[in-house]
């Protein structure tokens, strides 16, 4: 079908919105979160209370989307094996990938101490800022392995094309932490700390919905058999799982080199600077869920082509979601023109933070008609498994593209860091579009789960 008979077939409309329409759903809480944050802390009398939670909140972050690939490869590879009718490769990887996620993040609480000390050298952050990052972290940190864990859930029930199971597990957490933020900030004066502990109590939330969810799932199919389970658990079997997220974790670790840097380096310019980027990264935040909607039903359809080896589903599926991306993608970015300040107005009312975001809200105007290409192809290669087009482009565009550009106009100050952030944005839609049309007669020929 041609691009435009796909936007106006309605079955396949139908099964794109009933995919993607409850992670868009669920994604909005996501960013809700760092929303009601920073609209609490920002609500504080002093701007570095907002800059020590959004420096701490994005260590953690950074962490959380540095292993990122614990989701990423779940739902691709289980999605090709959905997509064969293979349930015993959908448990192996489950479990895999569990025993991994906990192994990860009970190392990183081992090492918690030596990695803040590090993020906070690099920061050059004020002492009152520092003090406030180290309150938040110290007691964020200690739920990471049930955060980790949640991205292996929910990479299983998306690669599962169960969207409706993971959508309720994210309204549900993320609602509690909004309620907790509330409660703990503001009722019972916690300040960050309650802001803090309402993260670390939602990431347990989410943990309970989403294993409970799993089961059901498990009781559905062949039922929840443990001995049948653990016979997965074997170390040799692991190697192909690491290799695949080897790329990932790549790609990874380039994106979260370039957020790190906006805000390490925000963090120079003055606690004001680091508040307002605070603002500013929540929107980019709200921009990425959005469109990151879309692009989870593209994980899904593409992992489902491969494992039925069915090239025609292949291209419908990217066809569609690029143009539904686009679309949406030009209503954000409205929306941003016509409400951004009233948005920013809501997120803090220290006079100083909003003029200096408003400075920059033409750079967040702009990102979304940039950037919606990369969301979405990271999708259909998160499908089709195919970590390592996604890394090269992510380096290419890190290395070649986000830091030379910054170096280039650092004398702009903080418009240096958004100016580059739009060049790296739109370098990622570029090449993985690129690479897509070059390849998509004959690219995913090969199963590539098993």
């Amino acid at each position: 079908m041609t691009w435009v008979a796909l936007l106006f077939n309605r079955q396949k409309n139908r099964q794109l919105w009933t995919l993607a329409l409850p992670m868009i759903l669920s994604n909005i809480t996501i960013p809700l979160l760092g929303l009601v944050d920073t609209a609490v802390i920002g609500h504080l009398n002093h701007a570095y209370f907002l800059g020590g939670v959004a420096l701490g909140s994005t260590l953690i972050t950074l962490i959380i989307w540095l292993l990122g690939f614990l989701r990423m490869a779940t739902t691709g590879l289980v999605a090709q094996a959905y997509g064969a009718n293979d349930t015993e490769t959908q448990e192996q990887l489950l479990l895999q990938a569990a025993a991994l996620a906990l192994a990860l993040g009970l190392g990183i609480l081992l090492l918690q101490q030596p990695l803040l000390n590090l993020a906070l050298t690099l920061a050059d952050a004020s002492t009152q800022v520092e003090f406030y990052c180290r309150q938040y972290f110290q007691i964020r940190i200690w739920s990471l392995p049930f955060a980790l864990l949640n991205l292996v859930l929910l990479g299983w029930l998306l690669g599962r094309q169960a969207p409706k199971a993971a959508m309720w597990q994210l309204i549900w957490a993320n609602g509690a932490n909004i309620l907790l933020d509330l409660i703990l900030v503001y009722g019972l004066d916690l300040g960050v700390r309650g802001a803090a502990l309402a993260s670390v109590m939602a990431d347990l939330t989410a943990f309970a919905i989403a294993a409970y969810m799993v089961k059901h799932a498990l009781d559905r199919g062949t039922g929840l058999d443990l001995k049948r389970l653990l016979q997965h658990f074997k170390f040799t079997a692991y190697g192909r799982l690491l290799r695949l997220n080897t790329d990932i974790f790549i790609r990874s670790l380039c994106l979260q080199a370039v957020f790190a840097f906006m805000t390490f380096k925000a963090a120079g310019l003055g606690d004001t600077q680091v508040a307002a980027n605070a603002v500013l990264l929540n929107l980019l935040m709200l921009i990425s869920y959005a469109l990151d909607g879309i692009a989870y039903y593209a994980e899904a359809e593409v992992g489902r082509a491969y494992g039925r080896r069915d090239s025609r589903l292949l291209q419908e599926s990217v066809t569609l979601g690029w143009c539904w991306s686009a679309l949406a993608a030009l209503g954000v970015s409205l929306a941003f023109v016509l409400g951004g300040e009233a948005l920013i107005a809501l997120l803090t009312d220290i006079d100083a933070v909003r003029q200096t975001a408003g400075q920059y809200l033409g750079w967040m105007q702009l990102m979304p008609l940039l950037a919606f290409g990369c969301y979405l192809f990271d999708g259909v290669y998160i499908g089709a498994a195919k970590g390592s087009i996604m890394r090269n482009s992510m380096m290419f565009s890190t290395l070649l593209v986000f830091f030379p550009g910054w170096y280039l106009l650092q004398a702009q100050g903080n418009h240096a860091l958004w100016a580059a952030m739009c060049a790296f944005m739109l370098s990622r839609s570029l090449t993985l579009g690129w690479h897509y049309q070059l390849n998509k007669n004959n690219y995913f020929q090969t199963k590539s789960y098993g």
